[in-house]
């Protein structure tokens, strides 16, 4: 068990709902007066947190969430009293006490209402746009929460100076310049041996000219770059028909949602007044005089280190027309466009209650609420209220997450990983309060503004995180009914979500299915691929449309197969035609090698496994030596990774090489996720799936947890984050399956 250190008891999480706030001393368990009380923060406690939250990045830059997961199993924790069976095969019996070990373990974290929560950072440019919105809004953070902000960066800076684009990267313009001016804001010393190292890495690789385009942008507002010097975001084009494919609408949300604020403060040039700090800067983080800069000839200068995508000519002759375009623009149609955005920004606070799709979308819609509406409106003083939503607290100190939490993701991971076997039956409880959860997220209701601004059909879909955020995704809607059905098939729980319920998720489902049998994230496809073309990130790809994923296709097509087993005659026929369309989909994805990439985590491991799963339960729906072709091209894939150890490894640059890239050793997570494909598929070398359980088995920790290793997730191919929860979720899933179908049973 993580040992809780003295400063570490003064932070609590406090959770409603699924609403996740960390708060420094709090008087009670309300968050909204947390919110409006800050807690007094001494020169002894400062001391005391350095001392606490110190970090070795060196040994995992993962942190391990031992703060909240002390605090939850010394609130909770109790020595399991139910019943454990015995078995007279000793294999049997330590898959049995491994299983129940974790899952009692993992049950100690649930929360009141049923959610786990835990740390989803990982992208390191997340935190800088939330302290840059609080820094041109004069709307300070309290000092524990600053103090804990510094800690967290200081913690993951490079022994060279610099910081990368996510804990696992190596050094860039973006991460490295983004930290300095953060610590800068939050009080850091200029002086500090640890900043002018920074300061040293900036400079000898070019300076903050060569900041990729998000990053220029975030100066842009700080007046630490010149609006010159950023290509036109040309706000017209919210003015565009909409049939035209590179209208916005037809962008991917978290797109069009990144974009539209940001082409607000452009169309505005909101920028602080120059003072101390800012002209300190600017001469911190350029390598020559800010003042002599030729700024139109920095616009599509972007480091070496940083450049993941290209410019295509397409977008390279589009920039050139719309930065002519800003010399002889029509004010009248300028004022139309952002009127038209500011518009779109309130009714996007308004559908998510204010914490917006993401946490970049987050920083910038405070800024441009605080822009048009004034610091003492309620709706700028709603967005504050939301800020600490996405901030998370663990060892490493305080970071921005990748969203307000991951949490129906998590909890339908969970209830179907414990229902594998019948062991997790052994914990009703915990089942039932993860169902009462996942009841609770099911999104019932549309925004009035839905179709207006371009949103999918949401009513009987589930989210990633909570209904109160109110974006609903195609496989975590899967998850959720998958979870929901599991529940419902073990028959001895009391249920609540209704027939009625169900069917809804299935029409959404269905109505996720993109044209090319595959399934998106958030919303159908929208417009052709070459739109890619136009992506303008430099350290992104394929951000520009929502295209069909593997795993998003696999959940969804199991979820229909198991609503084929219980309602076989609910749209029995446009059900079939979905499975056999995505099942090709999925067919067509696999690789020469009998690999799936995977593009929401790490990675060939990860889709392997979802492949796996599909084309196994799908045996009806599509020819069958076709199939086998394709399971046994999957195993021997995985077969052929497996480590000397009996274990699985890869590393985040499997993700973005696109590569099987293996790690120097192997990882809980992607075992696991190895182990489930391999038993899915009933793989002939036992030896193998053998080998591989008792190193879960082996390196299971003596309280039932797994050791935080490597990171695990990802977006957009080239930036890494974290789920805390997968290290405990996948081994229990897979050793459960390992009991339920090949343990000898009692």
């Amino acid at each position: 068990m993580a040992q809780q250190k003295s400063s570490w008891n003064q932070w609590k999480l406090l959770t409603k709902n699924g609403r996740q706030v960390w708060a420094y001393k709090p008087s009670s368990k309300d968050i909204d007066a947390h919110l409006d009380n800050s807690a007094d923060f001494s020169e002894q406690e400062r001391l005391a947190f350095n001392n606490d939250f110190t970090f070795d990045r060196g040994a995992t830059p993962s942190s391990a969430d031992k703060v909240f997961r002390a605090q939850a199993v010394a609130e909770n924790g109790s020595t399991y009293k139910g019943e454990h069976p015995q078995s007279d095969d000793p294999q049997t019996q330590a898959v049995i006490d491994s299983l129940i070990k974790g899952m009692h373990y993992f049950s100690q974290l649930q929360s009141e209402e049923g959610h786990w929560a835990g740390d989803y950072g990982g992208p390191l440019f997340l935190l800088p746009g939330l302290l840059i919105a609080s820094y041109i809004t004069e709307t300070p953070f309290p000092d524990a929460h600053r103090e804990m902000m510094k800690i967290y960066l200081f913690n993951h800076q490079h022994a060279d100076g610099g910081w990368g684009m996510h804990i696992e990267g190596q050094p860039t313009m973006f991460g490295t310049v983004m930290q300095y001016v953060s610590l800068r804001i939050l009080g850091a010393s200029k002086e500090d041996p640890r900043l002018q190292k920074a300061s040293q890495w900036i400079k000898e690789n070019g300076g903050a000219t060569g900041i990729p385009s998000w990053g220029k942008f975030y100066l842009s507002v700080l007046n630490l770059y010149d609006w010159n010097g950023f290509n036109s975001l040309f706000p017209e084009m919210w003015l565009f028909p909409k049939w035209l494919p590179v209208h916005p609408s037809n962008y991917w949300c978290h797109t069009r949602l990144v974009y539209l604020p940001m082409a607000y403060c452009y169309a505005e040039r909101i920028t602080v007044p120059e003072n101390a700090l800012i002209l300190s800067l600017r001469e911190e983080i350029y390598a020559e005089d800010f003042a002599s800069i030729d700024w139109a000839k920095q616009r599509d200068y972007v480091c070496e280190k940083d450049c993941y995508t290209t410019q295509s000519p397409i977008l390279k002759w589009m920039n050139l027309f719309t930065n002519g375009y800003e010399k002889v623009r029509p004010q009248w149609l300028r004022k139309k466009s952002t009127e038209y955005l500011l518009k779109y920004l309130q009714a996007d606070d308004l559908q998510t209650d204010y914490l917006n799709i993401g946490p970049v979308s987050k920083a910038i819609n405070s800024i441009c609420t605080w822009h048009s509406e004034g610091k003492e409106s309620p709706a700028f003083k709603k967005h504050v209220a939301r800020w600490y939503d996405y901030l998370w607290v663990a060892e490493d100190g305080m970071k921005m997450s990748g969203y307000n939490g991951s949490q129906l993701w998590d909890v339908a991971f969970t209830t179907r990983a414990m229902l594998a076997s019948d062991l997790g039956l052994l914990f009703p409880e915990v089942i039932n309060k993860s169902y009462q959860f996942i009841d609770n997220m099911q999104i019932m209701a549309e925004h009035e503004s839905h179709a207006e601004f371009f949103r999918h059909p949401m009513i009987g879909s589930w989210p990633f995180s909570t209904a109160e955020q109110g974006w609903p995704v195609a496989d975590c809607t899967a998850e959720g009914l998958g979870a929901t059905l599991a529940v419902h098939k073990a028959g001895i729980f009391k249920t609540t979500i209704s027939d009625e319920r169900i069917k809804l998720a299935v029409d959404i489902i269905l109505s996720y299915q993109n044209k090319n049998g595959g399934w998106p994230t958030y919303e159908l496809s929208r417009a052709p691929e070459w739109l890619e073309k136009l992506n303008p990130s430099e350290v992104f790809a394929d951000i520009m449309i929502d295209y069909s994923w593997t795993e998003c296709s696999s959940a969804c097509v199991v979820a229909l197969l198991e609503i084929k087993e219980l309602y076989p005659d609910y749209k029995d026929l446009q059900i079939d035609t979905a499975i056999k369309r995505g099942l090709q989909f999925i067919v067509k994805q696999q690789k020469q090698d009998g690999s799936w990439y995977g593009g929401w985590a790490v990675c060939f491991t990860y889709a392997t496994w979802f492949g796996i799963e599909a084309l196994v339960q799908g045996k009806e729906y599509i020819d069958a030596d076709l199939r086998q072709t394709c399971l046994d091209k999957a195993c021997d894939f995985l077969l052929s990774k497996q480590m000397p150890d009996g274990g699985w490894g890869e590393t985040y640059e499997s993700c973005a090489k696109m590569v099987y890239t293996q790690a120097a050793a192997s990882q809980v997570v992607n075992k696991a996720w190895a182990l489930l494909g391999l038993q899915a598929a009933s793989a002939s070398s036992k030896d193998a799936i053998q080998s591989g359980i008792d190193l879960l088995l082996q390196r299971q920790l003596d309280n039932g947890d797994w050791a935080q290793e490597n990171i695990s997730g990802v977006f957009n191919y080239n930036c890494m984050i974290t789920y805390s929860s997968y290290r405990n979720i996948f081994p229990i899933w897979a050793l459960n399956r390992y009991y339920q179908d090949n343990a000898i049973k009692i």
